[in-house]
């Protein structure tokens, strides 16, 4: 049994290991291929210099100021369509009656490009925050539904006939079975949101703002400043992991039971 484990926790460091160096041998290849002269480096800067450039930025500042707005308006949207689509999911997968009544409607508005709904939106609330905070809201809204409906609706049926057979029912049976068995789906849906959140929030900043990532790399693009540019690309790029891998993390922490299927080793 001892042998086991171990050779189970090798194997992990090893997958862990592989996850790390995959990004340093990428930009490696990155950095050689422009000194080679096999990229344009006027399109392509290497990572040595984009680092450099991210390092000045943070320096001075200027890129702090244009994460921070970034990140307000990412969280801000992020929790205002993610705890509503939390709680109606939750109760269209537990009762038929609103699953029947909202779903066609949910079918026919998802598959609309949220960012589309930008311009509808600055008509409604003109250039402030809300309009970027609206069109979050609206993106992480449909996402995040859909997984928690369709995680109660696949709640093993097992589950519920055992809990029944001990007495459960009502309340009581949505909140010690539904719930904790939904729950894996629920952070699945909120993964995926806050990906879509910050896909969003570049879009919108590029027509709606002069503050921000989208702002920095839209500007960046148009006055050729190509360094600055790829700043604005790799501190999405980061954001995006640590938000989401954060997340991963919280989900491990409170869901010990929901271990994740590797496949063959």
């Amino acid at each position: 049994m001892g042998r086991t484990k171990v050779g189970f926790l090798q194997v992990e460091y090893l997958y862990r290991l592989i996850s790390l160096l995959s990004p340093l041998l990428f930009l490696l290849l990155w950095e050689g291929l422009v000194r080679l002269g096999w990229l344009d480096y006027r399109f392509f800067p290497p990572p040595s210099t984009v680092l450099t450039i991210f390092g000045r930025m943070i320096a001075s500042g200027e890129l702090w100021g244009h994460l921070s707005i970034s990140l307000f308006r990412v969280l801000a949207g992020f929790v205002v369509g993610a705890l509503p689509a939390v709680v109606l999911g939750l109760l269209m997968g537990w009762f038929r009656a609103l699953y029947a009544f909202f779903d066609p409607i949910i079918a026919a508005t998802h598959p609309v490009p949220k960012i589309a709904l930008l311009p509808l939106f600055l008509i409604l609330f003109g250039l402030g925050e809300t309009t970027k905070i609206a069109t979050i809201a609206v993106a992480v809204f449909f996402l995040v539904l859909i997984t928690t409906v369709n995680g109660v609706r696949l709640v093993e049926p097992v589950l519920i006939e055992a809990a029944q057979s001990y007495g459960a029912k009502g309340w009581r049976l949505f909140y010690k079975v539904i719930l904790p068995a939904t729950l894996p789906a629920i952070f699945t849906g909120l993964r995926l949101g806050l990906g879509v959140a910050l896909l969003v929030i570049v879009g919108a900043e590029f027509v709606a703002a002069n503050k921000g990532i989208g702002y920095l790399i839209w500007i960046s693009w148009s006055t050729l400043a190509v360094n600055k540019m790829y700043v604005g690309l790799v501190t999405i790029a980061l954001l995006g992991m640590l938000t989401t891998n954060g997340l991963e993390w919280l989900r491990r922490r409170l869901m010990p039971w929901a271990q994740d299927f590797h496949g063959p080793r």
